[in-house]
This record gives C-alpha cells, structure tokens and sequence, in this order.
C-alpha cells in the first residue's frame, strides 16, 4: 500500500497544479524563465508524472536506476525539439495513454522485461511525451529564441531524470525495509494500468461513438 500512498499524493499534486504554471501564463522572454518553464511543464499532468515514475521503479527493477531512465530523456527531450520548432504533428495524446497502460502492466508482470526491451519502451514512448511537451510550448508562445528553447529543453530533461531517479530510490529504500518489494511494485504498476486504461478509453470513447452510430 506503500507505493499508492507515494504515487496518489503526486497525481494530486499534478492536478492541483494544471491552473499553475510557473510564469504564471506569462510568455517566456529569456534562459531563465526557459528553464522554469521546463521544470513545471511535467508537473501539469499526472499522466507524464506517473510515466515517468514508472520509469524510475522499471529501471531499478533492472538494477539500471540510472543509466536506463536516459533511454527516455534522449527521445523526450527528442520529441519536444523537433515538435516545438517544425509542429510536427504527432498522435501524442492517445500514444501517452498507452503509454501507462504498457508500462503499468509491464510493473504488474513482475520483472519479466529484459533490458533490451525496457529501453525500446521508454524510448518509444518517450517520443511521444516529448511531443507533447513541445506542443504545449509552441503553443504558449508564437516565438522564442534558441537560449529560451535551450533553457526549456534543460529544465524539463534535468525534472523527467530527477523524477525517476527520485522514485527509483523511494522503491529502493521500501524494498530494502520490508519483504514485499515485489508487491509494491505490483500495487504501482496497477495504479499506473489502470490511470492508462481510463485516459484509452476517453481517447477512444468519441471516434467509437461515431462509429457505432455509423
């Protein structure tokens, strides 16, 4: 129960801080607001949050805390650059949802990933995350110079990287205090399917309608 207890706080976090963005909707003028734009950005959402947790408690799983989680900052961090200078458009929303799905089951399976595959998945679905992100800054502001993308893409690298490396080390010191490590993996890993499962199906729920009303 350890592990909603730490995951359910951050998820209320994220929603409480959609309405409040680090400039407060102010446009971003120079490096340093770049990187406080950058910092806040994954704090606006639970889906991002809670994706890249399950980062973090994967790459442990793999006794790869470190060195895995960097397999998804180098396609985000990918994903927003190409995003926020030629909006390329990319099918992100629904792509994040599995993303939650994917990864939260991988949790519930307990460890049966290899590293090969942990890194495809993050990877791939890193992209997407980053898309997202630079969507979210192309459309907040009508221009800005390279510092201001630089600043942006350093402030949301180094927050994605803290995060997982945080919640990696939170499972780490659980596992470490009592015998259910893998439970509480388990119980995360359900936490995360199921925020995944619900955004799926929101996504999907509209164009089925459509459909099935021909």
């Amino acid at each position: 129960m350890r592990s909603i207890a730490i995951l359910l706080p951050i998820s209320l976090f994220a929603t409480a801080a959609l309405a409040h963005h680090p400039l407060g909707g102010m446009p971003m003028e120079t490096f340093t607001q770049g990187v406080l734009s950058g910092i806040g950005h994954p704090l606006l959402g639970f889906d991002h949050l809670f994706f890249v947790a399950a980062v973090g408690i994967a790459a442990v799983c793999i006794r790869r805390a470190l060195s895995a989680p960097l397999a998804y900052i180098a396609t985000m961090l990918a994903g927003c650059l190409v995003t926020s200078l030629w909006d390329a458009a990319l099918a992100s929303e629904i792509m994040i949802a599995l993303s939650l799905l994917v990864m939260g089951s991988m949790l519930v399976s307990g460890h049966r990933f290899g590293n090969k595959t942990l890194a495809a998945v993050f990877a791939g679905f890193g992209l997407f995350h980053g898309a997202a992100f630079g969507a979210a800054m192309a459309a907040q502001e009508a221009a800005f110079g390279i510092e201001i993308l630089i600043g942006y893409l350093l402030g949301l690298g180094f927050t994605q990287y803290a995060i997982a490396i945080g919640m990696g080390s939170i499972f780490v010191a659980l596992w470490k205090t009592n015998n259910s490590g893998a439970m509480q993996t388990r119980l995360a890993g359900a936490m995360v399917a199921g925020a995944g499962l619900y955004l799926t199906l929101e996504q999907i729920e509209a164009p089925l309608i459509v459909f099935i009303s021909g």
